[in-house]
């Protein structure tokens, strides 16, 4: 068997027909480098959109980390005023206080009530304390001082309390006492 080989064609292209396709060819070269060109001046100018972007997320980033480094700072000094305010509005205010009666004890209740606003806000816990009967008032006495200290009582509301925890006659003996001043 025998192959036959075929010789390639020869183009017959004219010289106007070779210049015009060198020219064409020429021409998408040259389109191709402005195309290449003009991505790369595109990827510059992103690379460049996206630093910049990055160096404003960067700031603010670093403003808010100030923002919350002065809110913390402004916390602090709240919890410090506040405290100050609720200190001075427990140094004149009031106290109210609430008995119950039973035999031989009496059970109080005090309250903080803001004389300009008229809300409980501060609870002092109830004290089971023996009625002073006269017997051994050196120790009712220190019971009762230890009580106040521990709850911080105002002078002034003092003998208030005390008089809760007087028995019957004694607590007339000292409502006629204090009637006479």
């Amino acid at each position: 068997m025998e192959t036959l080989s075929k010789q390639p064609e020869i183009s017959t292209m004219t010289d106007e027909e070779e210049e015009e396709m060198q020219h064409d060819m020429s021409k998408l070269r040259d389109q191709v480098k402005q195309i290449s060109l003009s991505q790369k001046v595109t990827e510059v100018k992103m690379d460049g959109l996206k630093n910049g972007m990055e160096a404003k997320m960067d700031g603010r980033e670093a403003k808010m980390d100030g923002i919350e480094e002065k809110l913390k700072g402004n916390m602090e000094y709240l919890k410090i005023d506040l405290t100050k305010l609720l200190q001075e509005m427990l140094t004149n205010g009031e106290r109210v206080v609430k008995e119950t009666r039973d035999e031989k004890k009496r059970n109080v209740s005090h309250y903080f009530i803001d004389s300009r606003v008229g809300l409980k806000t501060h609870h002092v816990p109830k004290i089971d304390m023996s009625k002073f009967d006269g017997k051994d008032p050196v120790t009712w006495i220190l019971h009762m001082e230890q009580y106040f200290n521990l709850h911080n009582v105002q002078s002034t509301q003092k003998v208030r309390i005390e008089t809760l925890y007087f028995e019957p006659n004694h607590f007339v003996w000292y409502q006629c006492l204090q009637s006479s001043f």
